[in-house]
């Protein structure tokens, strides 16, 4: 996509279907399989890697204090389950400038 504008779901899956010589249904039955694992594996083990790409990290944020931005009023912020992804050092390398 040399043209600015980033990569859509059917430009990703008519890629895959190219290089790979499949079908764009089994590309997609494979994206939707690897995020059915990714959700189990975050939901068993707090945590899921793509090798040399991204890790994702189940983390539970503690209730805190905050503010409204439109009023200034504190509020107090619930905790909750975040998911945080991580970028491999591989890849962060080959994309940021030095």
């Amino acid at each position: 996509m040399a043209d600015g504008r980033r990569m859509g779901k059917t430009e990703l899956f008519a890629h895959f279907s190219d290089k790979f010589g499949m079908k764009r249904a089994e590309v997609r039955d494979f994206f939707d399989e690897l995020q059915s694992l990714s959700e189990a594996e975050l939901k068993r083990a707090g945590e899921f890697v793509l090798p040399g790409m991204v890790k994702l990290v189940r983390q539970e944020r503690q209730a805190r204090m905050g503010r409204n931005p439109a009023t200034g009023a504190q509020i107090q912020i619930p905790a909750k389950t975040v998911v945080k992804a991580r970028i491999a050092k591989q890849l962060k390398d080959a994309v940021l400038p030095s």
